[in-house]
């Protein structure tokens, strides 16, 4: 399946999207921080990215559009899933290059089906 880079800077989060994701047969990869998921991201060209919004130093909008204006990375498709559940979150977290917006807690089957729309281009 795909390769999914996940960057958050909850553990938690991370053990419980990759438990999930590597069940339905993706191969997943993590960062703790946007400054590290950014360099995974050019490294290891995965097939999507997880981003979280809320992080110390770099946030996830800030990360989301560092990737989607820089040429190497641009084509990855992100999905952001955070904790922030305004509107404005969403639409600017949109603005800033993601393809998609989710908040947390997220149901299983819905984010695997977003996941496959994004894939699927």
């Amino acid at each position: 399946m795909a390769h999914i880079l996940i960057i958050d800077d909850s553990p938690t989060d991370v053990r419980v999207f990759t438990t999930l994701l590597e069940k339905n047969g993706h191969r997943v990869s993590s960062a703790a921080s946007a400054e590290e998921g950014i360099a995974a991201a050019k490294r290891d060209r995965p097939d999507l990215v997880i981003m979280d919004v809320i992080m110390p130093g770099m946030n996830g909008f800030q990360a989301t559009r560092t990737l989607s204006r820089d040429t190497d990375t641009s084509a990855i498709p992100i999905l952001i899933v955070t904790t922030k559940s305004m509107e404005t979150d969403r639409v600017w977290g949109l603005r800033q290059g993601a393809k998609d917006f989710m908040v947390k807690p997220v149901a299983e089957s819905e984010l695997l089906g977003r996941i496959q729309k994004l894939l699927a281009g």
